[in-house]
């Protein structure tokens, strides 16, 4: 009784376990919205010539790793990572507004670290919008 008791146990954990899974590749596959609030910021530097490359070495430093040299999401860390990489030359960045890629770059999810704490200078942040917005091009 105790061996077919145990059985059903594992059965039944095992069950859970893939449920959990399936679960959670379904959330990630849903899409990735900013709220409205960030879809209607408007981006202080949009245009400004970044005198000092700030947006290059910013993207170095923090996002080349897995987006790769070029943004497309080849870097060295991407084939380790879970989740999709997005990739800075497709169609579906580029319509974005800069307020969403501000949200989804400092807010994070899953394995999109939040920046929130490592780049906290404003013009910093936006910089940064800006030389993806190049890496589009």
């Amino acid at each position: 009784m105790k061996k077919h008791t145990l059985y059903i146990l594992v059965i039944l954990l095992g069950g859970f376990g893939l449920l959990s899974m399936t679960l959670a590749e379904d959330q990630q596959k849903e899409p990735w919205d900013a709220p409205a609030k960030y879809k209607k910021m408007e981006n202080p530097y949009a245009g400004v010539a970044d005198a000092d490359k700030i947006g290059r070495v910013l993207y170095s430093k923090h996002c080349k790793s897995c987006h790769g040299t070029k943004g497309k999401g080849d870097g060295n860390k991407a084939a380790s990572i879970d989740t999709p990489i997005g990739d800075f030359t497709d169609p579906a960045f580029s319509n974005q507004s800069d307020g969403s890629l501000y949200y989804k770059t400092y807010i994070g999810r899953d394995d999109m670290p939040s920046f929130e704490k490592k780049i906290t200078d404003e013009e910093e942040r936006w910089q940064l919008i800006n030389y993806l917005r190049d890496l589009a091009k």
